[in-house]
Protein backbone atom coordinates (compact mmCIF):
# COMPACT_ATOMS: atom_id res chain seq x y z
CA UNK A 1 0.00 0.00 0.00
CA UNK A 2 1.35 3.41 -0.97
CA UNK A 3 1.76 6.13 1.63
CA UNK A 4 1.64 9.73 0.43
CA UNK A 5 3.17 12.81 2.05
CA UNK A 6 4.36 11.39 5.37
CA UNK A 7 6.53 13.64 7.51
CA UNK A 8 7.86 13.70 11.04
CA UNK A 9 9.69 16.32 13.11
CA UNK A 10 12.28 15.95 15.88
CA UNK A 11 13.06 18.84 18.20
CA UNK A 12 16.72 19.89 18.40
CA UNK A 13 17.98 20.22 22.01
CA UNK A 14 19.18 23.63 23.15
CA UNK A 15 22.79 24.45 22.30
CA UNK A 16 23.17 21.66 19.72
CA UNK A 17 24.22 22.42 16.14
CA UNK A 18 22.96 20.19 13.33
CA UNK A 19 24.30 20.01 9.76
CA UNK A 20 23.35 17.80 6.83
CA UNK A 21 25.84 17.65 3.96
CA UNK A 22 25.91 14.89 1.32
CA UNK A 23 23.61 12.66 3.44
CA UNK A 24 26.06 12.88 6.37
CA UNK A 25 24.18 13.98 9.46
CA UNK A 26 26.46 15.73 11.97
CA UNK A 27 25.63 16.92 15.48
CA UNK A 28 27.98 19.08 17.56
CA UNK A 29 28.05 20.75 20.96
CA UNK A 30 30.93 22.09 23.10
CA UNK A 31 33.63 20.76 20.76
CA UNK A 32 32.15 17.24 20.61
CA UNK A 33 30.85 15.99 17.27
CA UNK A 34 28.95 12.94 16.12
CA UNK A 35 28.60 12.02 12.43
CA UNK A 36 26.49 9.37 10.75
CA UNK A 37 25.52 8.55 7.18
CA UNK A 38 21.71 8.65 6.97
CA UNK A 39 20.74 7.99 3.38
CA UNK A 40 17.63 6.64 1.72
CA UNK A 41 16.52 7.53 -1.79
CA UNK A 42 12.90 8.26 -0.81
CA UNK A 43 13.50 10.07 2.50
CA UNK A 44 14.54 13.70 2.64
CA UNK A 45 16.10 15.21 5.78
CA UNK A 46 16.05 18.97 6.28
CA UNK A 47 16.94 21.26 9.18
CA UNK A 48 14.32 23.86 10.04
CA UNK A 49 14.45 26.45 12.85
CA UNK A 50 14.53 24.23 15.97
CA UNK A 51 13.65 20.89 14.44
CA UNK A 52 14.66 18.25 11.94
CA UNK A 53 12.08 17.39 9.31
CA UNK A 54 12.00 13.89 7.82
CA UNK A 55 9.81 13.76 4.74
CA UNK A 56 8.66 11.01 2.39
CA UNK A 57 6.54 12.03 -0.60
CA UNK A 58 5.55 8.65 -2.04
CA UNK A 59 6.58 5.45 -0.36
CA UNK A 60 5.59 2.22 1.28
CA UNK A 61 5.60 0.74 4.77
CA UNK A 62 9.34 -0.03 4.49
CA UNK A 63 10.22 3.64 3.99
CA UNK A 64 7.98 4.64 6.90
CA UNK A 65 9.81 2.18 9.15
CA UNK A 66 13.12 3.60 7.91
CA UNK A 67 12.00 7.01 9.18
CA UNK A 68 11.59 5.38 12.61
CA UNK A 69 15.14 4.02 12.33
CA UNK A 70 16.46 7.46 11.42
CA UNK A 71 14.57 8.92 14.40
CA UNK A 72 16.21 6.43 16.77
CA UNK A 73 19.70 7.15 15.38
CA UNK A 74 19.17 10.92 15.66
CA UNK A 75 17.89 10.69 19.25
CA UNK A 76 20.89 8.51 20.21
CA UNK A 77 23.19 11.11 18.67
CA UNK A 78 21.50 13.90 20.65
CA UNK A 79 21.75 11.92 23.89
CA UNK A 80 25.40 11.14 23.23
CA UNK A 81 26.29 14.78 22.64
CA UNK A 82 24.33 16.14 25.62
CA UNK A 83 24.68 13.40 28.27
CA UNK A 84 26.95 10.67 26.88
CA UNK A 85 26.51 6.89 26.79
CA UNK A 86 27.81 4.70 29.64
CA UNK A 87 28.18 0.91 29.75
CA UNK A 88 29.33 -0.85 32.92
CA UNK A 89 30.96 -4.27 33.17
CA UNK A 90 31.91 -6.42 36.17
CA UNK A 91 35.07 -8.48 36.53
CA UNK A 92 34.33 -11.95 37.93
CA UNK A 93 37.26 -14.25 38.78
CA UNK A 94 36.53 -17.27 40.92
CA UNK A 95 39.21 -19.80 39.97
CA UNK A 96 42.26 -17.70 39.14
CA UNK A 97 43.04 -14.09 40.10
CA UNK A 98 42.57 -12.20 36.84
CA UNK A 99 44.51 -8.96 36.27
CA UNK A 100 42.95 -6.24 34.12
CA UNK A 101 44.88 -3.16 33.01
CA UNK A 102 45.00 -0.39 30.42
CA UNK A 103 48.22 0.00 28.45
CA UNK A 104 47.86 3.04 26.21
CA UNK A 105 44.91 2.30 23.95
CA UNK A 106 44.89 -1.44 24.74
CA UNK A 107 42.76 -3.30 27.27
CA UNK A 108 44.87 -6.18 28.64
CA UNK A 109 43.68 -9.21 30.64
CA UNK A 110 46.44 -11.36 32.18
CA UNK A 111 46.22 -14.70 34.01
CA UNK A 112 42.72 -15.38 32.67
CA UNK A 113 41.87 -18.94 33.79
CA UNK A 114 45.61 -19.51 34.31
CA UNK A 115 46.65 -18.70 30.74
CA UNK A 116 50.27 -17.65 30.22
CA UNK A 117 49.69 -15.28 27.29
CA UNK A 118 47.73 -12.08 27.96
CA UNK A 119 44.57 -11.30 26.04
CA UNK A 120 44.61 -7.84 24.44
CA UNK A 121 41.95 -5.65 22.87
CA UNK A 122 42.43 -2.43 20.94
CA UNK A 123 39.93 0.15 22.28
CA UNK A 124 37.82 1.79 19.57
CA UNK A 125 38.38 5.46 18.86
CA UNK A 126 35.73 7.59 20.59
CA UNK A 127 35.30 5.24 23.56
CA UNK A 128 36.93 5.79 26.96
CA UNK A 129 37.57 2.86 29.31
CA UNK A 130 38.12 3.19 33.07
CA UNK A 131 38.93 0.40 35.53
CA UNK A 132 37.87 0.91 39.17
CA UNK A 133 38.42 -2.25 41.24
CA UNK A 134 35.98 -4.87 39.93
CA UNK A 135 34.09 -2.42 37.71
CA UNK A 136 34.95 -1.43 34.14
CA UNK A 137 33.23 1.65 32.72
CA UNK A 138 33.06 2.36 28.99
CA UNK A 139 31.79 5.80 28.01
CA UNK A 140 31.66 8.10 25.00
CA UNK A 141 29.32 10.12 22.81
CA UNK A 142 28.80 7.56 19.99
CA UNK A 143 26.51 4.77 21.18
CA UNK A 144 27.60 2.26 18.54
CA UNK A 145 31.31 2.57 19.38
CA UNK A 146 30.71 2.45 23.14
CA UNK A 147 28.43 -0.59 22.86
CA UNK A 148 30.81 -2.41 20.49
CA UNK A 149 33.77 -1.76 22.82
CA UNK A 150 31.81 -3.17 25.78
CA UNK A 151 30.79 -6.22 23.73
CA UNK A 152 34.40 -6.77 22.60
CA UNK A 153 35.59 -6.67 26.22
CA UNK A 154 32.95 -9.25 27.16
CA UNK A 155 33.94 -11.48 24.21
CA UNK A 156 37.62 -11.13 25.10
CA UNK A 157 37.05 -13.29 28.19
CA UNK A 158 34.68 -15.85 26.69
CA UNK A 159 35.40 -19.38 27.90
CA UNK A 160 35.26 -22.18 25.32
CA UNK A 161 35.32 -25.90 25.93
CA UNK A 162 34.49 -25.83 29.65
CA UNK A 163 31.30 -26.18 31.65
CA UNK A 164 29.94 -22.62 31.96
CA UNK A 165 27.98 -23.54 35.10
CA UNK A 166 31.27 -24.13 36.90
CA UNK A 167 33.68 -21.72 35.16
CA UNK A 168 31.94 -18.37 35.49
CA UNK A 169 35.15 -16.33 35.22
CA UNK A 170 35.04 -13.37 32.84
CA UNK A 171 34.00 -9.79 32.37
CA UNK A 172 30.26 -9.31 31.94
CA UNK A 173 28.07 -6.33 30.96
CA UNK A 174 25.88 -5.32 33.92
CA UNK A 175 24.47 -2.00 32.73
CA UNK A 176 23.68 -0.80 29.22
CA UNK A 177 23.30 2.96 28.95
CA UNK A 178 21.47 3.33 32.27
CA UNK A 179 19.47 0.08 32.04
CA UNK A 180 20.55 -2.71 34.39
CA UNK A 181 20.87 -6.23 33.05
CA UNK A 182 19.78 -9.00 35.38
Amino acid sequence: MKIKNFEEKIEIPEGVEVKIEDNIFSVSKDGKTNKKLLHHKKIKLTVEENSIKMQMLKGRKEEKSMIGTFRAHIKNMFKGITEGHIYRLKICSGHFPMNVALKGDKFVVTNFVGEKTPRELLIKEGATVKIEGELVTVEGNDKERVAQTAADIELLTKIKGKDLRIYQDGIYITEKDGKEII
